[in-house]
């Protein structure tokens, strides 16, 4: 069965990015519709799948992340407001029998994603 799964690296600092809000919506005809809302865990990553099994589905989907509390509560600075916030990434499930991997590369000022394993 597929799954979507997430982590988040901090390459300002070269560790994961522990504590960092993340909320997954589907698209619906009515709109975005907010499926769930989880915090990283000490790896950077989720305790579990934030899809699976049958509520794993083709579709569109949006993982949004906090990132300006995240680096807020580490004492970086990058302005007020700060440059990057939250970051909504946007992507669709063809085929809901793979494992999607959606991490995050973010630092205070650029990020970056990959369709990972």
């Amino acid at each position: 069965m597929g799954r979507l799964t997430t982590h988040i690296l901090d390459t300002a600092h070269g560790r994961p990015a522990a504590g960092v809000r993340i909320d997954l919506s589907v698209a619906t005809a009515a709109g975005w519709q907010q499926l769930a809302s989880v915090t990283s865990n000490a790896d950077g990553r989720t305790d579990r799948p934030l899809l699976d099994g049958a509520a794993f589905v083709a579709g569109r989907y949006e993982l949004l992340f906090h990132v300006a509390d995240y680096f807020r509560s580490r004492g970086v600075a990058s302005g007020e407001p700060t440059f990057l916030d939250q970051i909504p990434l946007r992507f669709a499930i063809a085929d809901a029998a793979l494992h999607f991997h959606v991490p995050l590369l973010v630092s205070p000022w650029s990020y970056s994603t990959y369709r990972g394993s």
